[in-house]
């Protein structure tokens, strides 16, 4: 298969205020932020699999996949900044400066796995032994220029090169064996190896010279290695005539050794024993009633991005940088559920759910009246990062349902409620609780025999995290296909988001010392022409 896209240029207009406190000095400062900014994206993806069955019982597939996606973007923010004491009196002093920005970012992956499964005469007896391997790599290229005006000097900028990259092997062994008719076991191991690696370069505007030269104190070096060493089993059994039964375990081992070139000494990363248990219990009521209960243990580990400590100054007012102290999140999940089969008529599913995160990853800012890195002081600054920010509890409802109204007229819904609650370990006191839901509908109608027409719409409400409100997000689409070549061909006209050019995103951020209150319109609208033609026959075994 092969895949690719590139997104024509669109505009993206942002603003935002930003009010802080300095308390030492005893001042508030306003920070007014109005731009726009272009953006590109562009991507490609392709891949070969083979899949081969060996005397029956033997099979043997692999495949190996290869993608690349980039963006770049450029853009303009015209900043106000006014400082004025306490009370909100009379302004001290007033800075306008255009800060200019360019961003390039480049990401390209590989992917290949290869596996065996063999079974036996004995049904349900299986040996499964796989090997996938990934490597990817991304480079970020940006810079900054910041200009005083009405002047129209230069007096700050930055450019920076970050390149990263991440490789992972895993080796996993599987092993069923039915015990008696209605009883199996089933256990494995595997290993996981993952190498994450950062390089920052940064050269710093030097305003007397107006040269720009290597900023050891922006600029990092990076390292993290993982392993992860897993044992696992599990047994499906029935409890007499009451239910049936699978419970199950699995221990892992994390080795972890990093190297920050940011700190004078290395700190040695423990490593630490997870076991995590699994229970699931199912009824069947009747042929078309069936009801469930479980629970399992979950663990989440940083990603690179979360890790990355490359420090982006793009906008030297608001600063991001990711952490490579992060620990791993650890989940619990309880969940009851009931289904009812309609056979030919649809579906519908009811589930309950309560989960916890202990060391749950968040965005997380600081605001600095002043920052020191190195020589330079950056001033009146918020510093977005990730932090594990403290214990998450959600409780909720999920509703799912595929009802065929008539032969014409197909139906298909997801509702999502819950309450979360956060307890804040990073500033005690300062939680957050929400309640949220999402919604989504698809509706699709046979008009004729060779003409369909489908609507899909997705709506997710307002959230309160730690740090304020984030906007709720509406998306819809319509489509009309006509079918032909007996059924062999079609050609579909879509629409998304046909009403309204952007979705806009109001955003309202508080923290110790800072408020911010921001917007941004993000392009949504779309329209489509997709052609298809199948040919050939292609047979898929599994289901």
């Amino acid at each position: 298969f092969v895949s690719g896209n590139s997104r024509l240029k669109a505009s993206t207009p942002s603003s935002s205020q930003r009010i802080s406190k300095d308390t030492s000095a005893k001042t508030l400062v306003q920070l007014d932020q109005d731009g726009s900014s272009f953006f590109r994206r562009h991507g490609i993806e392709t891949g070969i699999g083979f899949d081969w069955t060996y005397r029956k019982k033997n099979n043997f597939s692999g495949s190996l996949n290869y993608n690349q996606f980039g963006n770049s973007g450029q853009g303009s923010i015209n900043q106000s900044q006014s400082v004025s004491d306490m009370a909100g009196g009379g302004i001290l002093n007033q800075l306008i400066t255009l800060n200019k920005t360019h961003n390039d970012f480049r990401f390209h992956n590989t992917d290949a796995s290869l596996n065996y499964k063999r079974t036996f005469d004995k049904e349900g007896q299986e040996l499964e032994v796989g090997v996938r391997t990934s490597s990817g790599n991304n480079t970020v290229r940006s810079d900054n220029s910041q200009y005083m005006m009405p002047q129209d000097s230069l007096y700050f900028g930055t450019t920076s090169d970050n390149n990263g990259n991440e490789k992972e092997t895993e080796i996993q062994l599987d092993y069923s064996q039915p015990l008696t008719e209605k009883i199996k076991l089933d256990m494995g191991g595997k290993a996981n190896f993952r190498r994450i690696s950062s390089r920052s370069d940064v050269l710093g505007l030097q305003p007397e010279s107006g040269k720009y030269a290597f900023d050891p104190n922006l600029s990092n070096r990076l390292t993290y290695h993982q392993q992860v060493y897993a044992l696992y089993s599990e047994i499906s059994l029935p409890v007499a005539d009451l239910f049936d039964l699978k419970i199950g375990g699995r221990y892992e081992r994390t080795e972890l050794s990093t190297y920050f070139s940011n700190v004078a000494a290395q700190a040695t990363e423990p490593g630490y024993n997870t076991w995590v248990p699994s229970v699931f219990l199912m009824k069947k009521l009747s042929d078309r009633h069936t009801i469930k209960l479980s629970y399992s243990k979950r663990i989440e580990r940083p990603d690179y991005r979360d890790l990355n400590p490359f420090v982006n100054t793009t906008d030297p007012k608001n600063i991001s940088t990711g952490n490579p102290y992060l620990k791993p999140e650890i989940g619990n999940r309880l969940e009851f559920s009931y289904s009812y089969d309609m056979n030919s008529s649809g579906f519908i599913m009811l589930s309950a759910f309560y989960r916890t995160s202990k060391d749950d990853i968040q965005p997380y800012i600081v605001y600095y009246p002043a920052l020191v890195v190195g020589d330079t002081t950056y001033t009146n600054v918020a510093v977005s990062t990730r932090q594990n920010v403290g214990i998450e509890k959600d409780a909720g409802l999920s509703i799912f349902g595929n009802v065929h109204v008539s032969e014409k007229i197909d139906i298909r819904s997801n509702l999502f409620f819950f309450e979360r609650h956060t307890i804040n370990t990073v500033s005690p006191g300062l939680n957050a609780t929400s309640f949220n839901y999402r919604l989504n509908l698809n509706i699709s109608y046979q008009f004729a025999k060779s003409l369909a027409g489908e609507f899909f719409g997705n709506f997710r409400s307002p959230r309160n995290e730690l740090q304020g409100r984030y906007p709720s997000f509406t998306t819809y689409n319509f489509a009309l296909r006509k079918q032909f070549w007996n059924k062999k061909g079609s050609i579909a006209l879509t629409a998304t988001n046909p009403f309204n050019k952007y979705v806009d995103e109001k955003t309202a951020l508080f923290g110790p010392e800072f408020t911010i209150n921001s917007e941004r319109k993000i392009p949504f609208r779309s329209f489509g022409i997709n052609f298809t033609w199948k040919f050939g026959r292609l047979n898929f075994k599994k289901q």
